[in-house]
Order: structure tokens, then sequence, then C-alpha cells
């Protein structure tokens, strides 16, 4: 069934809550992303979540609150753990992995498991959103599943137009990429399903050694996070990661041009600067060296191609520390790890 997607201003606030409380679809803004909202009760809403975006249903959502205090009453226990990472990364991009209590949320938020992904975004007006509605809501990421995550609300209207009923509209945002996904439920041994901006260095800084899940998850096995199982963050074109020197850049433009591609450039200012005159398309990611601009800039750049003639995207590569790991996390799920060699 085709709806009207309304763009709400932040004026506008109660008329997108109100939405929200009739079980209809809005798409919020955070620090990270923009989410697809709905009551993280309400079963009818959330599996509208998974339909609009046309989401696997076995992969969960995470559940978004507008205060620490909120947690306690859908989770087992908040562990010392817990508790610390709260206080330091709240609001913020830290999604915590607990175990739930039993109906606490509708069965399909948690794709039937035994835990709850949560977080309180780090955006005063969905933070106001989420206060109005009155019930905690699920948040993916609003486009249309694998494709590129919207920074942008011209980015989800793009997607789901006609599939929502409303996008709540704060500028682009200001990370870019989703958030770290950290599993509490063995406090002992934290670890992180999925890299984000809050970094592996900040939280071991809080609470010690914090371990990094490195296995895929097979075809038959349930994701405890999003973004873990599934091809994501990838545009209609080819990603190709290019990591090395402008000798580097000139072979690959050249290796693609002679297979008769078309080719795009994502990469630092210096880069597009220097081929800019020998390729398609171009996209700047930003001050040189500077990952928390191609951080910020990643998405709608692979997005941007798709208004190209560009055949192939030849990304650039980061080094994987700090912000980096994210960066890389998202870039080589884009590019099917596919390397220029």
């Amino acid at each position: 069934m085709i709806v009207e997607t309304i763009i709400y201003r932040p004026s506008e606030v109660l008329k997108a809550a109100l939405k929200l409380q009739q079980g209809e679809l809005i798409s919020f803004p955070t620090e990270t992303v923009y989410g697809l909202g709905a009551d993280a009760t309400n079963e009818a809403a959330v599996k509208k979540v998974y339909s609009a975006k046309g989401r696997p249903s076995d992969n969960p959502l995470i559940v978004h609150v507008s205060a620490i205090e909120e947690v306690e009453q859908y989770v087992v226990e908040v562990s010392e753990v817990a508790s610390k990472l709260m206080e330091t990364f709240w609001p913020g991009p830290l999604t915590l992995i607990f175990k739930v209590k039993e109906q606490a949320f509708a069965p399909t938020a948690t794709a039937g498991l035994d835990s709850v992904a949560m977080r309180m975004p780090d955006n005063a007006l969905t933070l106001q959103l989420i206060r109005e509605t009155g019930k905690p809501l699920v948040g993916p990421s609003a486009n249309t599943s694998g494709k590129p995550s919207p920074t942008t609300a011209g980015h989800v209207f793009h997607d789901l137009k006609g599939k929502i009923a409303g996008v709540l509209d704060d500028g682009e945002t200001g990370v870019g990429l989703e958030s770290t996904v950290l599993d509490v439920t063995d406090p002992v041994r934290p670890t992180i399903l999925r890299p984000g901006a809050t970094t592996k260095e900040a939280l071991e800084q809080i609470i010690g050694t914090v371990y990094v899940d490195r296995h895929l998850i097979s075809s038959d096995e349930v994701p405890k996070a999003p973004g873990m199982k599934y091809k994501h963050y990838s545009p209609n074109e080819a990603v190709v990661i290019v990591d090395g020197n402008h000798d580097v850049w000139q072979k690959a433009i050249e290796t693609y041009q002679k297979q008769g591609e078309k080719v795009g450039l994502l990469a630092e200012q210096a880069i597009v600067d220097h081929f800019q005159k020998n390729v398609s398309a171009t996209y700047s990611l930003g001050e040189n060296k500077n990952v928390n601009d191609a951080a910020r800039l990643l998405y709608s750049g692979l997005r941007y191609f798709e208004k190209t003639t560009a055949t192939v995207i030849l990304a650039q590569a980061y080094a994987e520390k700090g912000l980096g790991e994210a960066y890389m996390n998202r870039l080589k799920k884009a590019a099917g790890n596919h390397f220029f060699e």
C-alpha cells in the first residue's frame, strides 16, 4: 500500500509522535544515520519496518530510548559494566546488547532472540520524539535493505517515499556511520559485534579489556546484532577498495578503463584533485588523512555515484584504527571485500 510520506520540520515533532502512536513509521535523525522508527512494543508496526526496508526477518532491530533509567524496565539485568558504559557514552553512538525480559518488546523486534540491542541517541529532537511517543522506538537505518545508509532526510525520501508516513528532518547527520554494537550479556567478556564511532580504545579506557567478534555469521545462525550477516551498504555500482600512493591509483584507474568501465573516484581531496580530469565522476571524502571526514561522507559518496555515469567506484582505504576500523568495516561490506591488487 502506498502512503503519503511527509517531511516534518523540527517544530512538528508532536505530529510525528502522533503518527508513531498510531502504529505508523517515522524516520528520525540521529548523530549516526537516520533511523526508521516504530513503536517497539507494537508487533504490527515493527513488521511494517521489515516490509518497508525489505529487511530479512532474522535481522534484529536496535531499540532506542530517551533516558538511561528506561533500560531497567526492559532487560533482565544491568551489570556494573553496562552501567559504567551508559553513564560514559550515552547519549551517543554505542549500542549495548542485554538479556531481554519476556514480552518486553514486540517479538519481531528481537528476531526471536533472548537478547535486545538498545541505545540512547545523541540527538535532542529524536530524544524529544521518543518522550512524546511514550514508547521506545525500533530504529534500523531508514534505507532499502542492503543499500548505503541515509545521512540526510533526502536519502530517506529517495528510498522509502510511499512506504512510510514521514521523515523528521534535522539536516545532515554528524558521524555518518552506525553505532558501535557491544554485547554485554556476559559482563566478563564484553564483545564488539559491529565497530562504530565509539572505538575499542575508548571503551577499554572505561571497562578494561574489550573483545572483538571476528567470525562471520553462518547462513543458519540468527545474527545477534544488525550488520553481521547480510551484505550491506552497497550502491548499484561495483565498489573496489584502493590502498596505495598515486601510482597505485593511476594503475587502478587505467586497469578498469581498459576493461571498458567508467570510473568513479571516492577519495580524499588530494587524490580527487590529482585525478579528476582522468575519470568519469568524483566525490571528495574531505580533508586529507582525516578519517572523521571520510566516515561522515562515505554513505553520501556511495549514493552520489548512482546519479553519474560511473560503472565502478574506486574507494579509498584508511588505516584500521580508531574510527578507521568502522569506516573500513562498512567499505569492505560495500565492496564485497574486493581490493585492487
